[in-house]
């Protein structure tokens, strides 16, 4: 099949999103599908098996809390009368009020594009939409092209977890004004698919978008599974890991700091992120009140193998989030032979199950969360084969090349279903 695939940002360093679609395209490739990936700044790293069109933007969001009256203006070779063009004006002005208009910017750019390569001679099976769902995938299924999308998760979700920690109207405000809930919802329900990967995922998608469930398919996420460590020893004093942005309360890692001022004080936390920030002070101030500091090292994002390199010394991985549409450093603790312990939230349950080892408590809830850390260290060595035994469970679930075959199964699905009622764009 030949495929357009849009997604509004493409880095690896960005977040999940760069890492589906490198990952994705790759194994769609080798099994003989054709990708045009259509994608927005910050751009990924070279993809030789895709031909990548990129769609530039000039980053206005990123620039909104800048005082400097020259940040906005476009950068040469651009001239400044650019920031006239109806799009970037639009995203210059909105920004600035709170909205993000990245998403549905992009679209259209994405869209004007794809019409572009199809006027040129391009013939498009379909389009394949990455966490955008702006009003430009609407543009191109209306010209003849069925349209699938992925949502490992509805904004939904984050809109909720962000009003329950805002503390006043201003904040309140500036969330509702933030995400682009309804526009997504709308997109969501007049394409012909959506893609997830957790069936927490889809509940959250029909009652949060409402979407049909005829329409959402689950493939799983895909995981490049670290390399599985041999059998070892627990650490004399014992090690946590946590795996998340610090700055996203979603993560739970305050309800873990909590936790870990429960546990001896033999036992430390490695938290794989930036050392806090001004706008962290709250839980910057929890760790100094508890007397943490010294049990608690900020590291920053590691390299791959200095990452699965860590995972065989480190004795749990902690994920003790609130909601997970999937739970990838679950996944990759298991897969490396490390004992687990997660929230019962989002889609964490189904991994664990899938994986048929790790320790499940409530979410939001530190004392339990100190429990069941303290139950895995006492015993860990039951902990740790169980999670080596799990290894080709997780290869058979979380394979990049069995979510691509997925992932194909639903472009077919959707190209029989439409054939009938098709047209050329």
């Amino acid at each position: 099949m030949k495929i357009a695939m849009l997604a509004y940002r493409g880095s690896m360093r960005s977040g999940g999103l760069g890492i589906y679609i490198r990952d994705l395209t790759r194994e769609l490739a080798e099994q003989g599908h054709d990708i045009d990936l259509y994608v927005g700044p910050p751009y990924p790293d070279p993809l030789p098996w895709v031909r990548v069109m990129r769609i530039h933007n000039e980053q206005f969001w990123d620039q909104r809390f800048t005082r400097s009256v020259r940040a906005p203006l476009p950068k040469p070779p651009r001239t400044p009368w650019s920031i006239l063009r109806p799009l970037n004006f639009f995203e210059l002005c909105v920004s600035r009020f709170g909205f993000l208009p990245e998403p549905f910017a992009f679209s259209l750019r994405a869209a004007r594009k794809v019409i572009r390569e199809i006027r040129s001679g391009t013939h498009y099976d379909l389009v394949h939409d990455v966490q955008t769902l702006g009003y430009g995938l609407l543009w191109l299924r209306a010209l003849g092209l069925p349209a699938v999308a992925t949502i490992h998760h509805p904004l939904t979700i984050d809109r909720r977890f962000s009003l329950a920690r805002d503390r006043s109207f201003k904040e309140r405000k500036g969330t509702l004004t933030f995400y682009p809930v309804r526009t997504q919802a709308r997109v969501a329900r007049r394409i012909e698919a959506l893609i997830t990967s957790s069936e927490a995922s889809v509940l959250e998608l029909m009652t949060g978008f409402g979407v049909l469930r005829s329409r959402i398919h689950n493939v799983a996420n895909g995981v490049e599974l670290p390399a599985q460590h041999p059998p070892r020893r627990r650490n004399r004093r014992p090690v946590l890991l946590f795996m998340g942005r610090t700055r996203d309360p979603n993560k739970g890692l305050e309800h873990l700091v909590r936790a870990l001022a429960q546990l001896p004080g033999d036992v430390s936390l490695r938290v794989l992120d930036e050392p806090l920030t001004r706008g962290e002070i709250r839980l910057h101030d929890l760790i100094v009140d508890a007397k943490l500091q010294d049990r608690i090292s900020f590291e920053g994002k590691l390299p791959r193998a200095d990452l699965e390199a860590l995972l065989g010394q480190v004795d749990v991985v902690v994920v003790p989030s609130l909601f997970e549409g999937f739970g990838l450093p679950a996944v990759e603790a298991l897969a490396a032979g490390t004992p687990l312990v997660a929230t019962r939230a989002g889609a964490l349950p189904e991994v664990v199950a899938l994986a048929g080892c790790g320790t499940l408590v409530a979410a939001g809830d530190p004392t339990a969360l100190a429990q069941g850390i303290r139950h895995t260290l006492a015993n860990w060595d039951v902990a740790h084969a169980a999670a080596i035994s799990s290894r080709h469970r997780i290869e058979q679930a979380f394979s990049w090349s069995r979510v691509a075959e997925r992932t194909a199964r639903v472009y077919r699905e959707v190209l029989d279903a439409t054939r009938g009622r098709r047209r050329e764009p």
